[in-house]
Parts: structure tokens; C-alpha cells; sequence
């Protein structure tokens, strides 16, 4: 995996080797290094409010496909368990209810709320039982606003990954988002993953590809900032176009913010707007298919379809448009790789030496 080490001075390096895109190795290690390394969006956290509630999820649908569960106990705690049964591996939880315990449909295995075996049947005469090994895994959780997140094995804690966006916008309403699912859009095309992160990072092809979303931004003032695994492209409002005003205390204090596109390693888009949140799940489903979750949590309804975040679905459109084109393109036996615009793609070029980083 060498040939995927990225130089850390972006001004001489290469970008990821072309083979990144088709290599069904590459594919393989990217799922296990760093899909099940990082933290995934698993929703949000409205039908777990009562205690004694259980929710199911699924870990990055269409790739890790991992079942899980979300339970919290009577006295209020939230944890994310395995939603398979120790037994025999059924499926444990297929919806969200109220309960006081989790009980399997097959034999009846059962859990508390904690994840702890507490009965079965017909195994009176089981050596060593129960042990360890009965109990429901339990999953790392990271809840971030509401926002439940989870990990198999995560590469570092939750903070590490969202401790800047927080403390970034610790004056925005978290508390007035609420979901919109009459906004939520799935999209799916045929196109590695990477290359939709990467156009997503670039500020580069604005100009030539969105005319409707240059015509709200001050692109001259367009600017990058990189967290450890995160990054930030802020995008300053045009005169008359809805933009936050940020208060003091904030870096941006006295400037007109279109918005706050928020990157999280490897897959996960928090775009802020006036109106509030659009959340994009990058879902890799093979090394030449990718879905995306779009996800509304809004705070002002008065200002949607206006400024930046006024008309998604016509930029995601011209995004994908691209990336399906590009995906094209790597599979050439001519190309290699390419190089980086210092002033455009330092977000292109942190991500490729994450990939490096977890990869290797």
C-alpha cells in the first residue's frame, strides 16, 4: 500500500494513485482501516427520548452493514448495543418500541436493557453458562447534539472528530434543529465514494460547475481550514443573500456567513445554513456505486430556499454529474494520478493522507 503515502507538503505532492479507485484490494482494506475505524452517523436520537426505549440501526448500510441497537434503560442511560442475538443470530430488535427488556423471537433468548443475558430456556444443563460471551456486545457511542454516532473500533474518541465543530459553533441553537423528512433525498450513481468527497472539499470547481450557488457567495473570500479529522470551507454570503451573522466570541464575528460545509473523516457532511442543517451520508456500496442520505434539520423555516443552501438538489445534481464522468476517467490506463491546487485543494489533500494514514 505504499503507492497510497501522500507527501504532507501539498505544494509538491501527488494525488492518490489511480488505483485506488478500482483496486478491489483497496477496496477491501478501505472498508475494514477505515470505514470500521471511524465514527458513522447511525440518526438521530428523537424516538429514543423515554426510557425504556429501543431503536434499531445499521452501521453504514451497504457497506459495514453491522446490526445495531439503540436502547435506553429505565434510569435513562443510552447505549448502543449488538442487535444480534448471542444464541444463534437472529436479529433481536426490528423496530422501534418501549420495553423492558430485549427478547429474542426465536427462542426466546433475553437481554436487559444493558445488554445482559438474564434467561433462556433449555440450557439448565449447559456448562460454564452463561458467560461473558452471552452478553450483547456494546458498541461505542458518541452523541453529538442529538446526533448519535457509533464505531466498531475507532481509531480515536468521538471529540477528536467533532470537538472543533462544537466548540466552532457553540452559539448556534443546536436545541431549535429539528428533522424535516419531507426534506430527506436519497441518491445513488455509479462512481467510487472517494470521488464524491473529493468534490465535495474543493472549492475549485464552484465557478465552473454550480452557476446558481456562485451567484450567493463572496468567492473571493472563500476559505479552508483543517482540523485533525476534520476540515472547514467557509463561504462568505453576497450583499441581500440569507447568511448567518455570528456574535461575539466567534472568529467570524461581524461577517456574513453563507454557510459552514463541515467535512468529518472519511464520509460525513454537516452543511450549516441560515435555515439550518443538511447532513450527507456518504454510503460506499462497491468500488464503482455510492449512496448518499441527504437529512434536513431545520431551525428557521422562514429562510429555506434561500441563500447557499437554497437549492440542493440542483447542486447535487451537477455534482454528481461530474464525479460519475471522473470515475470514468481514473479507469484509464493513462492516468495515473494528478497534483493538487494549494490555494483550492488543501481539503483533497487532507483527505488522501488520511486515507494514507488509516490505510497503511
Amino acid at each position: 500500500m505504499s503507492r497510497y503515502a501522500i507527501d504532507p507538503d501539498v505544494t509538491s505532492a501527488a494525488t492518490l494513485d489511480a488505483r485506488f479507485y478500482t483496486d478491489p484490494e483497496a477496496w477491501t482494506l478501505a472498508r475494514e482501516r477505515i470505514f470500521a475505524r471511524s465514527w458513522q452517523w447511525i440518526g438521530d436520537l428523537q424516538d429514543l427520548r423515554e426510557p425504556a426505549s429501543l431503536s434499531p440501526r445499521t452501521l453504514l448500510p451497504g457497506c459495514l452493514d453491522e446490526p445495531l441497537l439503540l436502547a435506553r434503560d429505565e434510569s435513562g442511560v443510552l447505549r448502543c448495543l449488538s442487535n444480534v442475538c448471542t444464541h444463534r443470530g437472529n436479529l433481536l430488535v426490528q423496530e422501534a418500541c418501549r420495553a423492558r427488556h430485549i427478547r429474542c423471537g426465536y427462542h426466546a433468548r433475553r437481554f436487559d436493557l444493558q445488554g445482559r443475558m438474564t434467561f433462556m430456556p433449555e440450557f439448565q444443563q449447559a456448562k460454564d453458562f452463561p458467560s461473558a460471551n452471552d452478553h450483547l456486545v456494546q458498541v461505542p457511542l458518541f452523541d453529538f447534539h442529538g446526533l448519535a454516532f457509533a464505531s466498531a473500533q475507532p481509531a480515536a474518541p468521538g471529540a477528536e472528530f467533532f470537538g472543533p465543530i462544537a466548540e466552532r459553533l457553540h452559539w448556534l441553537p443546536w436545541d431549535r434543529l429539528q428533522p424535516d423528512p419531507s426534506r430527506s433525498r436519497d441518491y445513488a450513481f455509479d462512481a467510487h465514494w472517494a470521488l464524491y468527497v473529493e468534490n465535495y472539499l474543493e472549492g475549485l470547481h464552484i465557478p465552473f460547475l454550480h452557476a446558481g450557488l456562485m451567484a450567493t457567495l463572496d468567492f473571493g473570500h472563500y476559505r479552508y481550514e483543517l482540523q485533525r479529522y476534520s476540515n472547514l470551507q467557509l463561504a462568505l454570503a453576497k450583499p441581500g443573500e440569507a447568511a448567518f451573522e455570528p456574535p461575539a466570541g466567534s472568529p467570524e464575528h461581524g461577517q456574513r456567513v453563507a454557510a459552514y460545509y463541515y467535512w468529518v473523516f472519511p464520509n460525513l457532511m454537516l452543511n450549516f445554513y441560515p435555515w439550518g442543517l443538511s447532513l450527507n451520508l456518504v454510503q460506499p456500496l462497491g468500488p464503482a456505486r455510492t449512496a448518499v442520505q441527504f437529512r434536513s434539520y431545520v431551525m428557521d423555516p422562514d429562510l429555506l430556499g434561500q441563500g447557499a443552501g437554497g437549492d440542493l438538489d440542483r447542486v447535487e445534481m451537477e455534482d454528481e454529474a461530474v464525479v460519475v464522468t471522473v470515475q470514468r476517467g481514473v479507469r484509464s490506463r493513462f492516468y495515473r494520478g494528478g497534483r493538487y491546487s494549494p490555494t483550492r485543494e488543501q481539503g483533497v489533500h487532507h483527505f488522501h493522507r488520511l486515507v494514507a494514514e488509516f490505510i497503511g
